[in-house]
Parts: structure tokens; sequence; C-alpha cells
């Protein structure tokens, strides 16, 4: 399998120290960073674009996982490569021709991920799973902040790794919601390898630097 990597959610950060904040997330020792973009539509919730992006790419080594939550993705892939993504993930439900807005996504040169939301069943992404780079699971309705972790979800993560294990594929399995030192070595176990955290890392008591080091801890 994969190796396990931390990715940060920088829209958790204290936005008016962001270079600060990442700077933080590399020195303790985290992967990547995990940017998700929300269109206020797909998802109630508006968060940043591909300025926002770009800023983060002028602050950081790490490479950007990018979450597009919004309608009609393949309309916006350009514009987040162009910013500096180098993961674009979208949303099955979200996206008129998958495989032809993965395809596009390629020809950016960046990775291409995969997503569904927790109601939607895993064989929804059957048709795409032999092109895409990662496979996200929400173990939260994406969109909204501070939920409950949803723990039907773990099954999820142990199924969509069987169906990846079965194609050969060397996907990255990503999980993303409610992910601490609890909840992330049970997602570990039922075969996920990237985990986005947010509140764990930039809420953490004793600063982002711990907060990282100790979801590094629990991947060992």
């Amino acid at each position: 399998m994969n190796p396990c990597m931390l990715a940060p959610s920088i829209i958790a950060s204290d936005m008016g120290r962001l270079a600060e904040e990442i700077a933080m997330c590399e020195a303790a020792g985290a992967h990547w960073l995990h940017v998700d973009v929300m269109d206020g539509h797909f998802v109630p919730t508006i968060s940043v674009g591909p300025l926002f992006v770009e800023a983060c790419k002028r602050s950081t080594r790490l490479p950007l996982d990018v979450h597009l939550m919004l309608e009609h993705p393949q309309d916006h892939i350009e514009s987040f490569a162009r910013a500096g993504a180098n993961n674009l993930t979208i949303h099955i439900e979200a996206c008129e021709n998958p495989l032809r807005t993965i395809e596009r996504i390629h020809s950016l040169g960046c990775t291409a991920g995969i997503t569904l939301k927790p109601a939607t069943p895993a064989a929804s992404l059957e048709p795409v799973l032999p092109l895409v780079d990662l496979v996200l699971v929400m173990s939260v309705e994406p969109g909204y902040s501070g939920q409950k972790f949803m723990e039907g979800m773990i099954g999820k993560v142990r199924e969509m790794r069987g169906r990846l294990d079965s194609l050969g594929s060397r996907a990255h399995l990503e999980v993303d919601g409610s992910i601490n030192v609890e909840t992330l070595p049970r997602m570990k176990e039922a075969g996920a390898n990237i985990f986005v955290a947010g509140s764990a890392v930039f809420k953490h008591k004793e600063g982002t630097e711990a907060g990282v080091k100790s979801l590094l801890a629990q991947l060992d």
C-alpha cells in the first residue's frame, strides 16, 4: 500500500497568519496541504478560489491537494491548475462527464482524485477507479464544519480499499471529516493512507506544530 501521509486542511487555519501556519505545518512534518473549495451551491458554504491556492503555492513547497466542492467542476479545473494545484479532486455527483474531466486534469499536469458524498454508494465510482490517482471518502457531509464523525464511513473505506486492491490500483485512499487522534487509527486500519485534518491540527491546545505531530504519531 502507499505510504501514510497527513494533509492539514488549511481552511481551518488562522487565515490572518496563512504563511506562518503553512510554515508550521511544514516544520512539523506534514506531507501535503489540503484546500477545500466550496461554491455555496453544491455545498452551502462559500470558501476560497484560485487566488487563495496561488497564495498557498507561494508560501510552501508541499503539494497542494485541492478538493473541488463545486457544481460543474469541469469549468474550473484549468484555473486551479494554473494557480498551482498538484491534485484536483472532483465529486462524482457534480460532474457531467467525470471520465473526460479526469483526462483533462491529467492533461493539465495534475493528478486526479474522485470523491463522493457519504450517502452515495461506493459502486458509483466503479467506472472511473482505473483512471484516478486518489479516492477521497468523506466521513462527514461536505460543506459543514464541526460535524460528528460518521462511523459507517469506516466500512466504506474498507469497501473502497477492496475495490482498489482488486484493480491492482496504486491510487491513494484519502479520508476527510473529523479526523483526529481517535479516528485516524481506525481509518488507517480500514485501509486509508492519506488523512485530512483541520481542527485537530489548527485548533490544537498546544498549537499547530503540536497538532501535526500528534497526528503523525498515529501513522507509525
